[in-house]
């Protein structure tokens, strides 16, 4: 039996979130709607999420000592990354010591901080298909590794970053320095290391959401969404759908990858598997243990939305997967370099049919930050990919 206790009581629950984004907002927000006392935690001030939690602190997550000291003070039930640059090594000492449950574990949190620990897991200890790749500390390696196995066209990342940042395609030797400088501009932490993938020719890429959930009998089970198809730029998501087609065989072979990634891992809550598909065969790409940007889309397509589901698995509550109807969502660029920008259009936008508008609140706004989403469903899912860009075009971010 899960009990649940009353907010800013000594009853209450309290699970803080490391890192408050658009994500830990919406995460923050469904938690709140079942009466969980929620922390805000981010390196910026006024982030979404420290918008709406009950109290919000801004440090460097990626300070052993900070972080140690803000979980020790206020001691929350459950501490939830949501990004990946956090001192990880502090969370398994103080998981070890029994101060905190880390979500969905210290060790999942560790691995899947960086691409380095958890393609590892992937291809050498659970032996799954993914891209050839190599690990490089220097330019010199980068082209060494190209040079003598990986090949052209390849993808370079930076071990650690998020939405994509950093990453680029290399078609050829003048490629290389700026794929290098992009990655180094790019990642999280500036520690000079990258990913150099081999370039898989794929039909297409899904996010393949997996929850962690305790069944009625006290045992985790593993529950799927319907696959989330996404178009990204540079790496990073610009639209994305729900469901995407795919073969009967695929989609058990996405499912029994997601499984394997996600039991390996264990803890509790939502992952966001991405997976390379071409015909039949699968390959897999990465994972984040949270909620994922191209499943903002279940905002508009699920009962619960992937949000609602990872706030109901952490808490050990049952969930529910099932899809409402098929659904696609675009992103809102800010367009304009400006601190507390203004949003026009939105009413236009409204008026498109079967569409609503989620508007983030980031208090600084970059001409490619992702600053909002428009979201639309419809009986084809074409259709609702069409109406969701044209909402999404209506809504004019402008310098206040």
């Amino acid at each position: 039996m899960t009990t649940l206790g009353t907010p800013l009581s000594p009853s209450a629950t309290k699970v803080m979130l490391l890192g408050s984004g658009e994500l830990g907002k919406e995460v923050l927000i469904a938690l709140q709607r079942l009466g969980v006392e929620t922390i805000a935690v981010d390196r910026y001030e006024n982030a979404p999420g420290q918008q709406v939690a009950h109290r919000a602190h801004t440090i460097v997550m990626s300070d052993p000592a900070q972080l140690k000291a803000l979980i020790e003070a206020e001691r929350p039930h459950l501490v939830v990354p949501e990004i990946e640059a956090i001192a990880t090594p502090a969370l398994q000492e103080l998981e070890a010591a029994g101060t905190v449950t880390v979500i969905p574990t210290a060790r999942a949190a560790r691995l899947t901080m960086d691409r380095e620990g958890i393609r590892r897991l992937a291809a050498e200890t659970l032996g799954l298909p993914t891209s050839p790749y190599q690990f490089c500390d220097s330019l010199a390696e980068l082209q060494a590794a190209i040079d003598q196995g990986i090949g052209y066209p390849c993808i370079v990342k930076p071990v650690m970053s998020s939405s994509g940042k950093g990453q680029s395609k290399i078609d050829g030797p003048a490629d290389v320095q700026k794929a290098w400088d992009y990655a180094m501009a790019g990642g999280r932490v500036s520690h000079g290391r990258v990913i150099v993938e081999g370039f898989i020719d794929f039909d297409y890429e899904i996010t393949q959401l997996t929850v962690r959930a305790k069944g009625a009998g006290g045992a985790i089970e593993t529950h799927f969404c319907d696959p989330i198809g996404h178009v990204q730029v540079s790496g990073d998501y610009v639209e994305s759908w729900q469901p995407h087609p795919m073969t009967p065989a695929a989609l058990q072979k996405s499912r029994d990858i997601a499984r394997a990634v996600t039991e390996n891992l264990g803890g509790q809550g939502l992952f966001g598997v991405e997976l390379f598909v071409k015909g039949d065969q699968v390959w897999f790409s990465e994972v984040s243990p949270r909620p994922h940007d191209t499943g903002m889309v279940t905002l508009i397509t699920q009962w619960q939305n992937e949000f609602e589901l990872h706030a109901r698995a952490i808490l050990g509550l049952p969930v529910n997967t099932a899809l409402k109807s098929p659904g696609a969502s675009a992103v809102i660029y800010g367009g304009v370099d400006a601190a507390g920008i203004a949003f026009d259009g939105v009413d236009e936008a409204l008026r498109e049919p079967n569409t609503d508008i989620r508007l983030f609140g980031k208090p600084e706004s970059f001409t490619k930050r992702r600053m909002g989403v428009a979201l639309a469903f419809d009986a084809d899912v074409e259709q609702a990919r069409v109406v969701a860009k044209r909402a999404a075009a209506k809504v004019r971010p402008r310098q206040a």
